[in-house]
């Protein structure tokens, strides 16, 4: 087995008060920056960061999170992830995350971007205790080409498992390879460039909740979106659009929603730019 490209190890425990890391290790080209609390919540903020700037040929990344009781965490990345050309071996990405008791973590990393010649594969497993939340985006963009092609890259495959209490409760596959499939047609990209996956969970997510939230987005303005309730308490949304900033801007809606109602938050406060 090849080795890690870059690791990182992160666990968050809630002690004081507030929520901090009580093991933490990177190595390679994975790095994280200190822990910012923007709010008086007690939810940590970390940025997960890659000094090398993109990911190449046979490049393979773990991250393992784990969040202990009570403990609550909003994970980001510092960039986007960008994918360039893979000739021989595809970029592997393996993230493990494992949420306890009344835990909450929001993970909303920025676009992976795919540019010409690259292949992706992306493999994120979860378990979950019951009573514990979880908010889990990401959007898939394509990167530019010399010809201006949108959809010059081989493959990009997303894999996410989620498990509670040791019962699988949801698998999902998007696969996208523009060289095998009518990728624009209807039931692919439907003329759309942009894909985006934000995936809801914990006992407050009750139908009411669902049906209420929907009702205050405008689910019209952005382009084709599907917004569907889990067999657990919970909810799906995909997003097709031209713009990584319009998904991001009504993942973060949600997001905040979800916030407000269920812990009495105010909205999310990311400062990158």
């Amino acid at each position: 087995m090849a080795s890690w490209t870059g690791q990182l190890e992160l666990k968050v425990e809630h002690r004081g008060g507030r929520s901090a890391a009580s093991r933490q290790y990177h190595q390679g080209a994975y790095k994280i920056a200190r822990p910012i609390y923007p709010d008086g919540s007690g939810q940590v903020y970390y940025y997960v960061m890659n000094p090398g700037g993109g990911y190449v040929g046979g490049d393979r990344y773990r991250m393992e999170l784990e969040l202990g009781e009570g403990a609550s965490a909003l994970m980001t990345t510092q960039s986007s992830t960008k994918i360039y050309r893979t000739p021989k071996e595809p970029v592997f990405q393996l993230t493990r995350i494992a949420l306890e008791a009344g835990s909450y973590l929001e993970w909303l990393p920025d676009s992976v971007i795919a540019y010409r010649d690259s292949r992706y594969r992306q493999q994120t497993e979860i378990r979950m205790d019951r009573s514990a939340a979880l908010i889990l985006g990401e959007i898939v963009t394509p990167g530019w080409s010399p010809d201006g092609a949108h959809f010059s890259y081989d493959e990009i495959t997303l894999k996410t498992m989620i498990e509670m209490d040791g019962v699988p409760v949801l698998f999902d596959h998007l696969r996208l390879r523009p060289g095998e499939q009518p990728i624009r047609g209807l039931g692919r990209m439907d003329g759309y460039t942009h894909v985006g996956s934000l995936f809801v969970i914990g006992p407050l997510a009750t139908r009411t909740f669902i049906e209420e939230l929907a009702e205050t987005l405008d689910l019209n303005r952005i382009g084709c979106i599907g917004m569907s309730e889990l067999i657990i308490p919970g909810f799906g949304v995909r997003i097709l659009g031209d713009s990584s900033q319009a998904i991001e801007t009504l993942f973060g809606r949600i997001a905040n929603a979800v916030r407000e109602r269920w812990f009495g938050w105010g909205p999310i406060s990311l400062r990158k730019y």
